[in-house]
C-alpha cells in the first residue's frame, strides 16, 4: 500500500495558482533535493485535470538534459481525475483517466500502489483527498511572498482542516518547506 504525498508551492498569503512567480526565487540545489525526496518513493503521479493539461505540454517534451525531473514526470505512470477528459494516453505518455472523483477509487488506487502517489498542484483535487482523509503528507514549500489574489488550496468558507505537524525546512532560496499529515485518531 503506497501513501498520498502532495507537494504545492505556495505564498505566504496562501495562494496555490500557476505559480510563476517562483521563478523569481530560482530552483537551488536544495529545493530540488527537497522535491527529490518526494517523488523518490512515488510509482505513480495522480493529477487533477487542469494540472494535468498544464504539465503535459510542459513535461513530455522535456529530456534530462533539460530538467533532471524530466524522466520522473515521462516515465511515471500517471493517473488524472477527471470526469470529462477521455484520452489522456494520447496528450502524454503513461497516462490514464480515472474517471471523476470517487474517494473510494482512489483508495483503492492508494491501497493497490506498490510506491507512494504523488500530486503536484492540483488544487481541486487535493482539497477533496484532505476532506476524505486520503493525504498522508502534505508539503507546502511557502513562497517569501504575498500576491493578494488566486486560487488557494484552503478558500474562504472551506471546511476546517486539522492537520498534524511534521516537520519544517527552511531553503536557501528563502522558501520554507511545512511537512503536515492527517491527525492521528484518538484512542
Amino acid at each position: 500500500m503506497g501513501a498520498i504525498t502532495v507537494h504545492e508551492f505556495t505564498t505566504v498569503d496562501g495562494v496555490v495558482d500557476a505559480p510563476l512567480w517562483t521563478m523569481d526565487y530560482g530552483f537551488p540545489d536544495d529545493l530540488a533535493a527537497s522535491i527529490g525526496a518526494l517523488t523518490a518513493s512515488a510509482t505513480g503521479i495522480l493529477l487533477g485535470r487542469t494540472t494535468f493539461e498544464m504539465f503535459a505540454p510542459a513535461w513530455s517534451t522535456r529530456t534530462v538534459e533539460d530538467d533532471p525531473g524530466a524522466p520522473f514526470f515521462n516515465d511515471t505512470r500517471k493517473h488524472v481525475v477527471s470526469s470529462t477528459l477521455t484520452d489522456a494516453e494520447a496528450v502524454w505518455s503513461n497516462s490514464t483517466v480515472v474517471g471523476g472523483y470517487d474517494a473510494v477509487r482512489l483508495r483503492a488506487l492508494k491501497e493497490e500502489a506498490d510506491g507512494d502517489l504523488y500530486v503536484s498542484g492540483s488544487a481541486t483535487l487535493v482539497r477533496a483527498l484532505l476532506a476524505d482523509g486520503l493525504v498522508d503528507e502534505l508539503h507546502l514549500y511557502v513562497y517569501p511572498l504575498a500576491v493578494g489574489t488566486g486560487i488557494r488550496l484552503f478558500p474562504d468558507g472551506g471546511p476546517r482542516t486539522p492537520l498534524s505537524f511534521l516537520g519544517a525546512e527552511g531553503l536557501s532560496n528563502g522558501v520554507v518547506h511545512l511537512t503536515y499529515g492527517p491527525v492521528p485518531a484518538a484512542g
